[in-house]
């Protein structure tokens, strides 16, 4: 592989994030180079990878080949097995295969005219003048020093890109859900539905879920908060859960990680740099979901860089409108998402129990966190009072 001594703009990740914006730049007109630090792009898999169906429709037309199962709804389960169901015909979502579905949006980035390359990690950033001017990489055994006008750090959760920029990406182990995941066949699911447990026991600051897969086969994880991990790790939960609800159940996968559930950042770009997806902590503080936010953050990254080397000002100041942009859009969700965060994951079991007791016979027809946070809200206003300025 010869890499060229300058590009417009490189793309440090080739997720949902890096790949969407290494497409949008590329289409605006741009040079782009795609690194992914990973010999296969879309694994490991660290994702329980649901998302929902319009959204991801306004950036990719479906693929079977990327689709592991269409889902009905959503079923939310109570401590003491009570659940809510909520659903919505023909918009609900999909379980998706991350492995297939990651390269597909690379695949798109190529076809755009980007130039991707993995078995490619950055080992630094490049400055002119104190402002960012490109990367250190090493491929293959070899290193390399490419120039750039703009670096998009896409980098994951644990993003060294921000950190190398100077921007603060640090998390506190309460900003962290640690979680662990097995890819379960052989079980006997109820309907397609991708169904989510709570309780202080179960999944102490977090909670557990079962994403269907197809006939037989699901995800089956769990998430807990950093700062509530004891004698019990993640994985340990997990197989008390998995024991108790498919004991006959075979493991074919397992993943384990983190995902950020702090909120948005202070900031997200630096002279030359910008973060996008979980690298600016972009993703649900309340369900931890991410690629559809990382998704759209990564357009309006494409978008802004192509327009702040048109205007010759890639400066943090240049860059501002990927700021503003985001935060007008993502930033307010993620900002309800982590108000709800920080109130669910402290109701006791036997509030939870008495909010799912109030739903009893609701229909809820819909597939959104945040209406069901209405619903919820409005049924119970004193109990969650900490979130009346929600509906």
């Amino acid at each position: 592989m010869e890499f060229k001594d300058k590009y417009d703009l490189i793309v440090v990740g080739a997720g949902p994030g890096g790949s969407m914006a290494a497409k949008t730049a590329s289409e605006e007109g741009l040079d782009v180079l795609l690194i992914e630090k990973r010999q296969e792009i879309g694994t490991p898999v660290r994702c329980a990878e649901g998302v929902g169906r319009e959204e991801l429709a306004r950036y990719i037309s479906p693929d079977e080949r990327w689709i592991s199962c269409d889902i009905d709804g959503a079923k939310i389960y109570a401590p003491d097995g009570s659940y809510v169901t909520m659903s919505q015909t023909g918009k609900s979502g999909y379980v998706l295969e991350r492995k297939v579905f990651d390269r597909a949006l690379a695949q798109e980035a190529v076809r755009a005219g980007a130039e991707v390359v993995v078995k490619c990690r950055a080992s630094g950033l490049l400055f002119n003048q104190g402002k960012v001017s490109g990367i250190e990489i090493m491929h293959l055994g070899k290193q390399h020093r490419i120039k750039s006008d703009i670096v998009i750090g896409a980098d994951g959760i644990e993003s060294k890109v921000g950190r190398w920029g100077g921007i603060d990406t640090s998390l506190s182990v309460d900003d962290i859900e640690t979680c662990a995941q097995y890819l379960i066949t052989g079980i006997e699911l109820d309907g397609f539905f991708t169904e989510f447990y709570l309780g202080n026991n179960l999944a102490p600051g977090g909670y557990a879920w079962v994403f269907p897969k197809g006939e037989r086969m699901a995800n089956v994880g769990i998430g807990i908060n950093g700062g509530m991990v004891g004698d019990l790790r993640s994985v340990d939960y997990l197989n008390r859960f998995v024991k108790s609800k498919f004991p006959d159940g075979k493991i074919l996968e397992i993943v384990v990680g983190g995902v950020a559930i702090c909120g948005p950042i202070e900031r997200t770009v630096a002279d030359g740099l910008m973060l996008v997806g979980d690298a600016a902590r972009q993703s649900d503080p309340l369900t931890g979901g991410g690629i559809i936010n990382a998704m759209k953050a990564g357009v309006i990254a494409g978008e802004v860089a192509a327009d702040a080397i048109k205007r010759g000002d890639t400066s943090a100041d240049g860059l501002k409108a990927y700021e503003k942009r985001w935060r007008s859009d993502i930033g307010k969700k993620i900002g309800k998402m982590f108000k709800a965060k920080n109130v669910v994951f402290e109701l006791s079991d036997s509030d939870l129990n008495k909010i799912a007791a109030s739903l009893q016979g609701d229909n809820i027809d819909g597939f959104s966190s945040t209406e069901l946070l209405i619903r919820i809200v409005k049924k119970n206003p004193t109990l969650l009072k900490g979130l009346l300025t929600m509906i």
